[in-house]
């Protein structure tokens, strides 16, 4: 078994995003069977099999992990299911990473897929009078794209961030996805573009904030000593995986919290929620945010993608305007932000998008993101928030 903390990505597979309307299982079980085809090996050597509960898609759903299992073949694997809103994918992982660690497993499946209703997401139907996803909707009539306005009106009131310059974010990671053929939305646009869209939470346009798609994807990870005996001999290695809580007291407006909590007798943590996020997965890789050569994040509103540009210590704060206006965030950049196209370009599949991330990366620092290649790519973040205290960061090396 391993030993140091590295885990290989042997495979990667994803079901192209779009509106399908076929059932989440269909999209999994095709994202697992390309990373099977990806790896070279067989399903009957897998050993455990960790699905992305999806919350809208009934009981299967609910035991994803199993739902994929029986889908694919019953072969007698171990099994776990995890959920964690958007930061279920890495979730999922870190699931298999630590039985791989701890010697349990040798041959890992992840899979997450979804299929979501017309719309932004809404909760489920019912009355749920101790369900705070529920309650925020019914008492404050706070969806999803309201808190993203919020943010963005955070950041123009402190940073002077403009609506163009999230329009520019939108028209960089549209740029980006042309390439993609798993992307949805492959059509560039300029920035009045994005502007005539209609506006949906004020600063926010339409084409600020992403779509929900239907989609899946897969990553196989098998122990650095399985792979060698596979003949694997440089794969891409996961370095760490980050899954962090918030640490109290919670003093900046987090999604989809109704307030933050009061410091006036214990002091506000030296780093952000957003920031410890980033912050153990470099410390548990052993690296700098000066080390990345590329990151996927977690653009659900243009605006957000400024923020985990701070939030990653990929500039200082305030800083990221200034590098998206330079072109720093496009391929050929300082720091490649989003090469896939983002979820500007995917929208959101819940428990596929966090390992969708991963897939990128793995395509990245293997040399193969044909159209959208980040030359010399070596080391890359990903960065995903789940609803109340879910971090997500990913770190993988070539």
């Amino acid at each position: 078994m391993n030993t140091n903390n590295d885990v290989a990505v042997v495979g990667v597979g994803m079901h192209a995003w779009g509106k399908w309307g076929h059932p989440f299982v269909k999209y999994g079980v095709a994202a697992a069977r390309a990373a099977l085809a990806d790896s070279g090996i067989d399903w009957q050597d897998v050993d455990l099999i960790v699905g992305g509960e999806t919350v809208r898609n009934g009981y299967g759903g609910y035991v994803a992990g199993a739902t994929f299992a029986q889908a694919l073949g019953w072969n007698g694997a171990r099994v776990a299911t995890s959920y964690a809103a958007c930061a279920t994918g890495a979730q999922a992982l870190d699931t298999a990473r630590a039985r791989i660690l701890a010697g349990l497993s040798d041959v890992a499946l992840v899979v997450g897929a979804d299929t979501t209703p017309k719309g932004f997401l809404a909760p489920n139907a019912g009355e749920r009078w101790d369900d705070p996803d529920w309650l925020r909707f019914r008492l404050m009539g706070m969806t999803n794209p309201a808190y993203f306005a919020l943010n963005a009106r955070r950041r123009i009131d402190l940073y002077g961030a403009t609506p163009e310059d999230f329009a520019a974010v939108k028209v960089k990671n549209a740029k980006h996805g042309l390439s993609n053929p798993y992307a949805r939305y492959r059509k560039e646009v300029d920035v009045a573009d994005v502007l005539a869209s209609p506006v949906v939470a004020d600063p926010l346009h339409l084409l600020d904030i992403c779509a929900t798609s239907d989609g899946g994807a897969a990553v196989l990870l098998t122990s650095m000593e399985y792979a060698r005996r596979k003949g694997i001999a440089n794969p891409v290695r996961i370095k760490a995986i980050s899954t962090v809580t918030p640490t109290f007291p919670q003093t900046i407006m987090d999604m989809p919290n109704f307030s933050t909590e009061s410091a006036s007798a214990v002091p506000a943590p030296e780093l952000t929620f957003k920031e410890s996020i980033g912050h153990a997965a470099y410390e548990e890789a052993g690296i700098s945010p000066e080390d990345i050569d590329v990151a996927e994040v977690y653009d659900l509103a243009t605006a957000i993608e400024l923020d985990w540009m701070e939030d990653l210590g990929l500039c200082k704060r305030g800083e990221a305007e200034s590098l998206l206006r330079a072109g720093e965030t496009t391929i050929g950049g300082r720091i490649p932000v989003n090469p896939s196209g983002g979820l500007a370009c995917f929208g959101e599949a819940v428990p596929a998008q966090a390992l969708a991330q991963v897939c990128e990366l793995t395509w990245q620092l293997r040399g193969q993101a044909e159209g959208r290649q980040v030359d010399g790519a070596r080391i890359g973040i990903t960065a995903n928030q789940g609803l109340f205290g879910h971090g997500s960061s990913v770190i993988a090396a070539a």
